[in-house]
């Protein structure tokens, strides 16, 4: 088998409710740039990325996969997956001007569909393919009820009802609104709402300066609060060292590092609790595994932001024993042939082929319309 055809993709889902926003940004749609990896005996493997629905910066994603990367991977074997990613890391011409941002999600995309393509010429899903376990329980925490344009009373409503209607017992909300007494006021309801059992997650996507990320930090354990998500600058790893340091409340962070190298220093110096690497912003899965090592190697648990907002997170955490839980957020749930899928408050293991990513045939159909 070899691969004959690299094939941009860019899909753009709509979000929530027509809008959501966190404290540094508002979006209408979620993007997925990313490929299809055809090979001579007709089978096709599927990769994404996750923007925020960016057309210029979609089409520098894809640019970058079929401009750079293509030349690398025509004839080449598919199931030489890690081989294939030191390849296109240190051969390409663009590892030159630049080892992240762009140039990493475009890999990501690429070694994701290398993963998928495999598991599909063994008849694999990719939990099975990692060594993972169908009696193995992920636990799923919902995020997609939390955003800080919500006001005080829908935010709790939405909470109540992802508990008492879907059956989840953990739940993560938005903070770093321009009132951190009134992020405290909104924590406080949606405490009072849901009962010491139900564990509430915080997340202020690196709005906080350090003083307010001490300051405000420091009330959280007020109300049981699982972990702090992103407080300050996301690549001070002094900042979060010092942070963690002042406040009892865990310090979570990953969704904005690209580098496994990145994640070591921060585990090394103490400055994460809950290590949350993302394939999209990682170089997919290959690096994606590293990181999960590292943390199990100090004993940190994994909990993996799904900028994917497929399934392929869930494979990984089905295998790899430092995770746990997982967030949900549904917004491609319709795009995908083999959604994500929480039952009770638990993903389901899926048994199809693959790493979750084929999109429908009625989203392949907007590609053109972009």
């Amino acid at each position: 088998m070899r691969i004959t055809k690299l094939e941009p993709i860019i899909l753009h889902a709509p979000v929530t409710r027509g809008g959501i926003a966190d404290s540094t940004h508002s979006i209408t749609h979620w993007g997925a740039p990313g490929v299809a990896i055809h090979t001579d005996d007709g089978k096709v493997g599927y990769g994404f990325s996750g923007t925020h629905a960016h057309l210029p910066t979609d089409r520098l994603i894809v640019d970058c996969i079929t401009e750079s990367f293509d030349p690398l991977l025509i004839g080449e074997d598919p199931f030489e997956v890690r081989a294939l990613w030191e390849k296109l890391y240190h051969k390409s011409e663009i590892y030159w001007v630049g080892r992240s941002g762009i140039t990493h999600l475009a890999l990501g995309a690429i070694d994701i569909a290398l993963w998928d393509l495999k598991c599909k010429a063994l008849g694999l899903p990719l939990w099975k393919l990692l060594g993972g376990s169908a009696q193995t329980k992920v636990e799923a925490y919902n995020t997609d009820g939390g955003w800080l344009n919500w006001s005080k009373e829908q935010l709790v409503s939405d909470c109540k009802r992802m508990v008492e209607e879907e059956g989840y017992r953990a739940v993560k909300i938005k903070v770093g609104g321009d009132s951190g007494n009134e992020d405290l006021r909104r924590l406080e309801a949606v405490r009072e709402a849901l009962g010491p059992e139900v564990r509430i997650m915080t997340d202020a996507n690196g709005r906080w300066s350090l003083p307010q990320a001490i300051q405000l930090g420091s009330k959280l354990a007020d109300f049981d609060v699982v972990w702090i998500e992103e407080p300050t600058a996301f690549d001070d790893v002094i900042g979060h060292k010092r942070l963690a340091e002042s406040i009892s409340t865990p310090i979570a962070l990953g969704e904005q590092l690209y580098l496994a190298q990145q994640f070591r220093d921060f585990v090394h110096a103490g400055a994460v609790h809950y290590v949350q690497p993302d394939i999209v912003r990682l170089a997919g899965i290959t690096e994606w595994w590293q990181v999960a090592d590292l943390a199990h190697s100090y004993a940190l648990p994994v909990v993996p932001h799904v900028g994917d907002m497929c399934q392929v997170h869930q494979h990984l955490c089905n295998a790899h024993p430092a995770c746990q839980l997982l967030e949900y957020i549904p917004w491609l749930r319709d795009w995908m042939k083999d959604p994500a899928q929480v039952k009770d408050g638990f993903f389901f293991n899926s048994e199809v082929p693959g790493a979750g990513m084929e999109p429908t045939e009625e989203a392949l159909k907007t590609i053109n319309k972009i």
